[in-house]
């Protein structure tokens, strides 16, 4: 992973890390309680795709302790702000992982110009919120098991967004159309303990990946990684790279905008 700085923000301090160069950037944005060492494992071959962007939100170390309430249109703003600091310019291609998407969902709806193509990586759909919500201490026990960390790293940044998590949903229901950018969505294959997520959830779950990828007017790309669960990233990178080698080429390729 690249070397983390830090930026003061008008909502507080963030950590970021930027490498790689030239067009696209790619924006990579964490699940819920997920540091920007969750992508290691795309590391350093992404870098090679672009200018890579990585950042970690309120609540997870690295990053301050959130002070306002993380609906959507604070974490967006925070986003927006840090990139600009950064002289990151747009648009962005969006590679969103979990939770994450829910907040790229959002900023391609409120500022379509910005953004170039997303990734959904097993990212979380706004019908997700009824597994989501009730299950805060099992999400962080997952995290604690599939990370090794502990869940002082994470678990403020996990509250903070599972608590907004309606506020969240209805922003985006809100916010207008989805543009008609490329989308493509990687889903992981395997099952998950049912512990975590019932076999009627998952069911439920693997219908909305695939409404996912629905979003886009160009007939989204959806992919099964076979071998991974909720994390793709780390157990199946080659998979991850080439999707997102086929969206960039997608977005290079699609008409200006009018």
């Amino acid at each position: 992973m690249p070397a983390a700085k830090k930026l003061q923000t008008r909502a507080g301090a963030l950590e970021y890390a930027v490498s790689g160069s030239g067009w696209p950037t790619i924006v990579l944005l964490n699940g819920a309680g997920v540091t920007l060492e969750g992508w290691k494992g795309l590391y350093p071959d992404i870098e090679r795709i672009g200018t890579v962007f990585a950042w970690n939100r309120f609540g997870v170390t690295g990053s301050d302790s959130p002070r306002l309430a993380q609906t959507g249109a604070v974490v967006v703003a925070s986003l927006r702000e840090l990139l600009a600091y950064a002289g990151l310019k747009p648009p962005y291609v969006l590679v969103a992982h979990s939770f994450g998407g829910l907040y790229a969902n959002l900023f391609a709806r409120i500022y379509p110009q910005e953004v170039a193509a997303i990734l959904f990586v097993e990212a979380t759909h706004p019908k997700d919120r009824e597994v989501l919500k009730p299950h805060e201490s099992q999400l962080a026990r997952a995290l604690t098991k599939v990370l090794s960390v502990p869940q002082w790293l994470f678990k403020a940044n996990l509250h903070s967004e599972l608590e907004s998590l309606e506020t969240l949903v209805d922003e985006i229901g809100s916010a207008g159309r989805f543009p008609p950018i490329p989308v493509a969505v990687i889903s992981g294959g395997t099952h998950p303990p049912k512990w975590l997520m019932s076999p009627a959830a998952l069911q439920a779950r693997r219908a909305h990946q695939q409404d996912l990828a629905r979003l886009s007017e160009q007939h989204g790309e959806h992919v099964v990684a076979a071998q991974s669960g909720h994390f793709p990233q780390l157990s199946e990178p080659g998979l991850v790279l080439d999707v997102l080698r086929r969206l960039v080429q997608r977005a290079d390729n699609r008409p200006p905008a009018r």
